[in-house]
């Protein structure tokens, strides 16, 4: 077996295939015992995006690196053509020389690509706590503008209940959490 010298290399794809390249070698992991030789996983960086649709919070992962599918393999003659002839693969990332050769991509670097990811989703989950009683004011819908102080909190819901002034009346408003800012 030649699992023991495994280093990360970066398949180039067709724009939008990534994930086609990454489950025909997950397949391929599992159906012949030559890609589990040389090949230990399959990455592809997303992270996570919100966006406003109809209203509604709308959560979508999003390609960090269009066009790009990361491999851990032991590269050897044996393996470059198993991966290069996958339907949908460009080639592999390399030096550019004439002769050009796959450069592996450091652990550090990986890391990073694995750890920003982790970090963007803790950062949303982070700026989405509210406390009952904090001012916020409203940036979304038909009160935009007003000012309000919370007064319930339904994380599970992320909803909020928010009192806010109008014409000299409290008024309660159940308002999303990306209807809102902190003051």
């Amino acid at each position: 077996m030649a699992i023991n010298n495994l280093k990360w290399y970066v398949l180039r794809a067709i724009s939008g295939k990534e994930n086609k390249v990454k489950e025909y070698i997950e397949s391929a992991l599992v159906t012949s015992s030559l890609f589990r030789e040389y090949i230990s996983q399959v990455l592809i960086p997303t992270e996570k995006s919100y966006m406003l649709r109809n209203g509604k919070r709308v959560m979508k992962e999003r390609n960090m690196l269009p066009g790009y599918v990361l491999v851990e393999c032991n590269l050897t003659d044996e393996c470059y053509p198993l991966l290069r002839n996958i339907p949908n693969v460009l080639g592999f990332l390399s030096d550019g020389k004439v002769n050009p050769k796959p450069v592996p991509v450091s652990q550090a670097e990986i890391n990073k690509l694995v750890g920003s990811a982790e970090d963007v989703e803790k950062s949303i989950a982070m700026e989405d706590i509210f406390l009952v009683g904090e001012k916020v004011k409203v940036t979304d819908g038909p009160f935009n503008g007003f000012n309000g102080v919370v007064n319930e909190v339904m994380q599970d819901k992320q909803k909020l209940k928010v009192v806010v002034t109008i014409f000299d009346r409290q008024t309660p408003l159940e308002l999303g959490f990306n209807q809102v800012a902190k003051e």
